[in-house]
């Protein structure tokens, strides 16, 4: 049975519904609010909920986040600094040089600072092309950012190594903030202050380890780094903004020739051989959209490791330029976790989602068998987004593209008046009460929509809201208002009664 059962059946929550009166809804949405002055509320939910009252406006659309990239030769620390400016071990930390991690950018905050992180930690070179390796490790790194923190291990010094990533960095009109590590104590900053005579300013020492001058550090890297991101900049209004995705040799290349309508990005046999990101504005459905490529891997012979890490990088990029992703499947290979690893960072940078199903030309009915069955299993959880089967060679269904990025960007836009959604939420807690965990059944005070793009609920709640009941919700609310092509987050805010 699945987790989420006890929670359904075909209710008439959509009759009931369409039965309450908007200005009721709106007086019966008034009086849950002022309920909530019975409750500890902080100065968040203050400026939440006075911003609720303020419209219902579109909220305005979060620019993209600046970029702040970490580089540095193999144990030099660059993890545990990542871990140290996160707050939390969410980089892998071992003592094997060249763990790979999936994850390469993760949003991290810094006195009400919200920017991302690049981790250049999980593609370490062997010691052969070391030198060249992570020279293009920072070449990487000083294209897709804002600043660089070159991460230099203190106590061995600048190695050779260290120079080749010196003479490009010294070249890059962006700010360096040179790192010397593993100065754990006062007795140790004379060795920082060795790292001057590499020319790249003043040496900021720290102990990633132990937490020594990371503060320090970060106030001086505010001072620098732009509030929105230079790298993936934000272009309001002007053509929406698509990115599409997927592993290499899916077809994305051809995919955006023929949106074009010409050879626009080099289309070749080996995979990963498209080389930067090109933004094309183009016209399809009588419409222009801009198409923000991500094949770009920069693959050179001594690269091969430092692939996967530059797609990953790249893909994250372009999420943070774009609105939309489409995510283009290989029909004729099974779903991969590459696949799915792509569908993630989609849901994780909260964009509107389309699956492009490609190669359909080539699908005899066994592998249509076995595909649907992959679909059915491996992506319930995107089930939501519109799905278009397609052939990016010869341009079949091509033109069925359009209606489902403007139905995914619809939704993403979608705003539920406050009092619909409490109706809904009223009206749904009736028909399914939060099952009782441990004696106490968590009650839902209030609820409304904090922001669009994507959709996002906040939940005001006496106590924590089991994931199972959160996700019924959001099933509802996809049954309710569609949403079709865009994630839904719901938050919850479990507040107590005030002391009398």
């Amino acid at each position: 049975m699945h987790e989420d059962d006890e929670y359904d059946d075909q209710d008439k929550l959509l009759e009931r519904l369409a039965g309450v009166d908007d200005d009721l809804a709106e007086i019966r949405a008034s009086a849950l609010r002022d309920s909530l002055n019975e409750y500890d509320l902080d100065d968040e939910d203050a400026a939440l909920l006075a911003g609720i009252e303020v419209g219902e406006d579109g909220i305005s659309y979060a620019p993209a986040l600046p970029v702040l990239a970490i580089v540095g030769r193999p144990n030099v620390g660059k993890s545990a600094l990542v871990n140290r400016i996160l707050g939390r071990r969410e980089a892998v930390v071992e003592d094997t040089p060249g763990v790979t991690r999936d994850r390469v950018t993760y949003k991290a905050e810094w006195n009400e600072r919200r920017f991302s992180l690049v981790d250049t930690g999980g593609w370490e070179p062997d010691a052969k092309g070391i030198d060249a390796s992570v020279a293009a490790q920072a070449e990487v790194a000083i294209d897709l950012s804002d600043a660089v923190l070159f991460v230099v291990d203190a106590k061995v010094g600048a190695t050779a190594t260290d120079e080749h990533v010196v003479r490009l960095l010294r070249k890059t009109k962006k700010p360096v903030f040179l790192v010397a590590n593993k100065i754990d104590d006062a007795r140790q900053e004379p060795e920082a202050a060795a790292l001057w005579n590499l020319g790249l300013g003043e040496p900021h020492p720290v102990s990633a380890i132990h937490g020594r001058g990371v503060a320090d550090l970060l106030d001086a890297v505010m001072k620098k780094l732009p509030t929105v991101s230079a790298v993936a900049k934000q272009e309001i209004g002007g053509p929406r903004r698509v990115a599409i995705l997927g592993r290499p040799n899916v077809g994305k290349s051809s995919l955006l020739n023929k949106a074009a309508g010409e050879e626009r990005v080099v289309v070749n046999e080996l995979a990963g051989t498209t080389r930067d990101p090109v933004d094309e504005i183009v016209e399809l459905g009588g419409k222009l959209w801009t198409l923000v490529d991500t094949a770009g891997i920069r693959r050179r012979v001594h690269l091969q490791q430092g692939a996967d890490f530059y797609a990953s990088l790249r893909t994250s990029a372009a999420l943070e330029k774009s609105e939309v992703a489409v995510v283009v499947l290989d029909v004729t290979q099974p779903i991969s976790v590459q696949d799915l690893n792509i569908i993630d960072l989609v849901l994780e940078s909260g964009r509107a989602l389309v699956l492009a199903y490609n190669k359909w030309d080539l699908l005899d009915d066994d592998r249509r068998r076995y595909l649907e069955r992959e679909i059915e299993q491996d992506l319930a959880h995107v089930a939501w987004a519109p799905r278009v089967n397609i052939s990016a060679r010869t341009g079949r269904h091509l033109d069925k593209l359009v209606p489902a990025l403007e139905q995914a960007l619809e939704s993403w836009d979608t705003r539920v008046p406050t009092g619909k959604f409490n109706a809904f939420i009223t009206e749904l807690v009736a028909e399914h009460p939060h099952p009782v965990r441990g004696g106490k059944q968590p009650r839902i005070l209030f609820g409304t929509q904090a922001a669009t793009r994507p959709p996002t609920f906040v939940l005001f709640t006496t106590g924590f809201l089991d994931p199972g009941y959160r996700r019924f919700i959001t099933r509802r609310l996809r049954e309710i208002w569609g949403f079709e092509g865009t994630p839904i987050v719901v938050n919850m805010r479990v507040r107590e009664r005030r002391q009398r």
